[in-house]
């Protein structure tokens, strides 16, 4: 059985993607959370693969550089599994039953619920209150994952300095962001939040601070970087360096750079039509754009264009307060790619 600590005072988000790894340290202070720290640092290729760490030293020295250059200010940190790692189940049981019963029912009746051997899964519950049509049952979320995917997780943070003092799951985290963010939006609306990592972009629709739909494009920056090393004949360590820090050809918005963003607005007008077709209920009249290739110049304003849609880019740290050390440009900057980071630090607040 998987049982989290609950956090006293800061604790540092650790989100591990395939390009980078990103760390964001909370604090309640004066009555709000507060940001003491955060770093970001880029991953060798092929280090993490699908959310999934292949090279464990790597993940381990990036951390470390991570931790260096954050300077934190706690070693507690929460991690998350990928959602494709997890196992999660709305169950109804008597209402009659304590957190003892519900652990021993589950248990006793796995099988039904999680598709390997119980010896070899981790797993916790939430009560979700008792159920809306039966008033002598009640609502549990479970959500279980294999003890090796948390193991990796929590040795990897330990070899870096940090104490894991959770494991959550990647949508969890998104949706306590959101919990902070939906403010910004018509809380009667469904919105689209569109996370553009290395490979994949992520397509969530969240509707009552609950992601209901979710579709993942083989499409993001790395497909950019790989197109300029191709254009250019540079190393795709060179393309990413000239990627960042600019210098590249006259040519290079109109013949690289353009067509890139046109494909991610195809992947999203794709994404759209799909959610209509299977699941839409809710018309989408606001597109939320997270991670890092979202901030490309132009994008935002192509993709109004295109899609007709009001967009705009992720920001999680809207009502908080910042250490005054940190350098808030680079802050502001970076925060529509800490929105998962930003979640798991979030559970300061527990």
């Amino acid at each position: 059985m998987l049982r989290l600590k609950r956090s006293q005072r800061g604790l540092v988000g650790v989100d591990i993607t395939s390009a980078t790894v990103k760390l964001l340290e909370l604090e309640r202070h004066a009555g709000r959370l507060r940001i003491d720290s955060y770093a970001v640092r880029p991953l060798r290729e092929g280090a993490v693969v699908e959310r999934r760490i292949r090279d464990q030293r790597e993940v381990v020295d990036t951390l470390k550089r991570a931790v260096e250059h954050g300077r934190l200010k706690s070693r507690r940190a929460v991690v998350a599994v990928p959602n494709s790692a997890a196992i999660t189940r709305k169950l109804t049981l008597p209402a009659s039953l304590s957190d003892e019963d519900i652990e021993a029912r589950i248990q006793m009746e796995s099988e039904k619920y999680v598709p390997f051997p119980l010896n070899e899964v981790a797993f916790d519950f939430q009560r979700l209150g008792r159920h809306r049509r039966y008033d002598d049952q009640q609502e549990v979320m479970l959500v279980a994952c294999r003890v090796q995917d948390i193991e990796l997780l929590t040795a990897t943070l330990s070899e870096a300095g940090l104490e894991a003092v959770a494991v959550d799951v990647e949508g969890f985290a998104l949706e306590r962001m959101w919990g902070d963010m939906a403010s910004q939006f018509d809380s009667a609306d469904a919105v689209a939040l569109v996370d553009i990592g290395a490979n994949l972009c992520a397509f969530h629709v969240l509707k009552g601070g609950r992601i209901v739909y979710s579709r993942d494009n083989l499409c993001g920056g790395r497909q950019l970087t790989d197109a300029i090393s191709r254009r250019y004949r540079i190393s795709f360590e060179e393309a990413g360096r000239a990627k960042k820090r600019g210098g590249l050809p006259d040519d290079y918005r109109q013949q690289v750079l353009t067509p890139f963003i046109d494909t991610l607005i195809q992947h999203i007008g794709r994404s759209l039509q799909l959610y209509y077709t299977a699941a839409g209920q809710q018309e989408i009249r606001q597109l939320v754009l997270a991670g890092g290739s979202c901030v490309l110049p132009g994008f935002v304003e192509r993709l109004r264009a295109q899609s007709g849609l009001e967009a705009t880019l992720a920001n999680p740290f809207g009502d908080m307060r910042v250490h005054p050390r940190l350098d808030v440009d680079a802050l502001a900057a970076d925060a529509p790619a800490m929105l998962t980071a930003c979640g798991l630090a979030m559970r300061v607040r527990a």
